[in-house]
């Protein structure tokens, strides 16, 4: 389909504003020349032309053409300094990249459309720089942990094949399941944190989290001594699925660092509902509370990351946390460490 050739706005501006001014100054040359022509007939005895005279025609016709003139050239002139903005918008725009996408456009001084333009593509921009931070960041994940994993069992497969009489076969598989168990566990957080990343619409069900709470300890198997604490009747707005992923991963973060108990608690306090798991571990110091909720970090050997855990388990239920309108957050306690959940109770 060719394409139609369109005149630019400053263009278009200035001439809707040169025909509307000689529209109107022809309007009111017509309306004069008619009463001037009544006039004149009344006080000549012969006829009148409806110009009256060519002096008189010449002087409205020049002033309709030297108003359209005027109209024209100031509103071309207004319409530059008005367009001053969008175009240094419009240049900043050409330039921001993939790669180069922390820019912004200029903001203007004014407070008129112009300004909320700027404003709305800075916000856009916003959401696109979190996008593609996003998918650096789920990239970067996925690159760090798989890698091990991997490389543990091209290890094993290179030992077997390189020394085949002295393989322990059934040793060896248990270790490339054992391996495969780890790779599987750190590809279904990954495929989580993608959800949960790109914002995917989770279901909106009335849950009561106490049951929620009950049901899944009671499909757990007994690693160490689980202590429940749980009130009736603590009910909230959200998806089950995801809220039971978000508790099994705090209590298997708890069970790996217990000593000999955990406690799970479900409480209702001033209209929030609040999930709290407790392990009489080692604690987290108040330092690093924050980063044990960054993805793929180690704090010090006494919880650091062991073969049971993939790193993500934390990081996941913080966004599930914060997906549902609440927080997660390790707060004090006289022994081990303990998480905090709360979410608002359903209206």
């Amino acid at each position: 389909m060719p394409t139609r050739h369109s005149w630019s706005v400053r263009t278009r501006l200035t001439l809707i504003a040169a025909t509307t001014a000689a529209l109107s100054d022809a309007v009111v040359t017509a309306v004069a020349m008619f009463f001037l022509h009544d006039l004149a007939e009344a006080h000549y005895p012969y006829p009148v032309p409806w110009y009256v005279h060519p002096g008189l025609f010449g002087f409205f016709a020049g002033t309709c053409v030297l108003t359209a003139a005027l109209a024209g050239a100031g509103a071309y002139r207004t319409v530059t300094g008005a367009l001053i903005p969008v175009n240094s918008i419009t240049s900043e725009l050409a330039e921001i990249t993939a790669t180069d996408i922390g820019r912004r456009v200029p903001v203007p001084r004014a407070r008129d459309e112009i300004r909320e333009l700027a404003e709305t593509i800075n916000q856009t921009l916003n959401r696109l720089e979190e996008a593609v931070e996003k998918q650096r960041r789920f990239a970067a994940d996925a690159s760090h942990d798989l890698r091990s994993p991997l490389t543990a069992m091209r290890t094993q497969v290179e030992e077997a094949l390189h020394y085949p009489e002295g393989v322990d076969w059934e040793a060896k598989a248990h270790a490339m399941l054992a391996s495969l168990d780890r790779l599987q566990a750190i590809v279904a957080d990954l495929l989580m944190l993608a959800r949960l990343d790109a914002g995917t619409p989770a279901a909106k069900e009335l849950i009561d989290l106490g049951e929620l709470a009950r049901g899944e300890l009671d499909r757990r198997g007994r690693r160490v001594k689980v202590v429940r604490e749980v009130e009736p009747d603590v009910l909230v707005v959200g998806d089950p699925l995801r809220l039971a992923r978000l508790l099994t991963n705090l209590v298997d973060n708890a069970e790996r660092h217990a000593v000999s108990a955990v406690t799970v608690s479900v409480r209702e306090h001033d209209g929030t509902a609040v999930l709290e798991v407790l392990d009489d571990g080692a604690g987290i110091d108040p330092a690093q509370r924050e980063a044990v909720f960054r993805r793929f970090v180690r704090l010090d050997a006494a919880r650091a990351r062991d073969a049971g855990g993939t790193g993500l388990g934390l990081p996941i239920a913080r966004e599930i946390a914060e997906a549902h309108g609440g927080s997660l957050v390790v707060e004090d306690s006289p022994r081990g460490a303990r998480f905090v959940l709360r979410l608002p109770v359903a209206l």
